[in-house]
């Protein structure tokens, strides 16, 4: 049985500016504006949302599918994600395209000047659900890539009876009613954060009470304040788990995704199952990247003890 992430698959190109850009702006002459920034440093990092949530379930003992479509640069990254446990079979290189690709860079003050390009991302529709044929498919996660083609995932699942788990993020300004609601009906799981439930009651014209109605389970994260997870009728309040150190907060969501979702279908109850994911977020929030943390499952136990009692239901990782 396996775990399958559709959405974007992204490298970041993180750069450096040694200088404030505000001092190279001329007001007086925007409408001739030429500038070219040169940088001290750069590094490129593997990202997208698919892959992010794929390799903190590997590290949490699952067997995630990877299902985008991707540049002709993408082999390098295939082998590293194979190589985390993580099966790619799904990944589909769209000839002519790189994979897509975010660019920042930023100056001393933290101001930053950005380019994404959607490249592969934008023929996310070109696969379909029904091309994982006989696979036993216990989740499909329609994360964002192209707002078209997630809620054609959502058709899709649908149609062929797999549950599904809806997490709209950032592409919810991009859809409209009729969309969000199609997301929305019927899923299994809905993963926003604060500020993205509120953007999806108003657009869908949805209560928070219609919204529970539709879905089984609604897990909305709120930063610093941890999370809540509303189901059954019931709101399950989860604390955040402290970092030892703070590096950079993207991603953070992603993990805690994989973090949740291992404790579900590991038939845990919802306050580890959220407290899973607030320590698999705590793991990224430590690192620069979204991909480059690292624990063994009994590293993973031993931490979530040293904040939390499960009773001993964490044993169950490592079977």
């Amino acid at each position: 049985m396996s775990i399958v992430c559709s959405g974007s698959v992204a490298y970041d190109y993180l750069m450096k500016f040694p200088g404030v850009f505000k001092d190279h702006i001329l007001p007086d002459h925007l409408e001739s504006i030429s500038l070219s920034f040169l940088v001290d440093d750069m590094i490129r990092l593997q990202g997208g949302i698919a892959p992010n949530i794929c390799y903190s379930l590997a590290l949490l003992g699952q067997k995630p599918m990877l299902f985008a479509t991707v540049g002709e640069d993408f082999e390098n990254y295939r082998q590293w994600l194979t190589t985390q446990g993580i099966d790619c079979r799904f990944a589909r290189v769209i000839p002519g395209k790189y994979t897509a690709s975010f660019f920042a860079n930023t100056d001393q003050t933290n101001a930053q000047i950005a380019f994404f390009y959607t490249g592969a991302m934008g023929n996310s529709a070109d696969i379909k659900v029904a091309e994982l044929g006989d696979e036993a498919v216990e989740l499909f996660i329609i994360s964002p890539s192209d707002p078209q083609a997630m809620i054609g995932y959502a058709l899709q699942c649908k149609e062929l009876g797999i549950p599904y788990a809806f997490d709209p993020s950032q592409q919810i300004i991009r859809m409209d009613k009729a969309m969000i609601r199609e997301g929305v009906a019927g899923a299994k799981f809905l993963f926003c954060n604060e500020y993205e439930f509120e953007l999806l009651k108003k657009h869908a014209e949805l209560s928070e009470a219609d919204i529970t109605a539709e879905v089984d389970c609604v897990i909305v994260t709120l930063g610093e304040q941890g999370s809540k997870i509303l189901t059954g009728g019931q709101t399950y309040a989860i604390p955040v788990f402290p970092p030892a150190d703070i590096k950079d907060p993207t991603g953070v969501g992603d993990a805690y995704r994989s973090g949740f979702l291992t404790g579900f279908f590991k038939g845990l109850n919802w306050e580890v199952c959220g407290r899973m994911g607030s320590l698999a977020s705590a793991y990224v929030l430590e690192q620069q990247g979204t991909q480059t943390h690292a624990y063994t499952r009994q590293q993973f136990i031993d931490r979530f003890r040293t904040q939390w009692d499960d009773g001993g239901q964490l044993d169950c990782l490592l079977s």
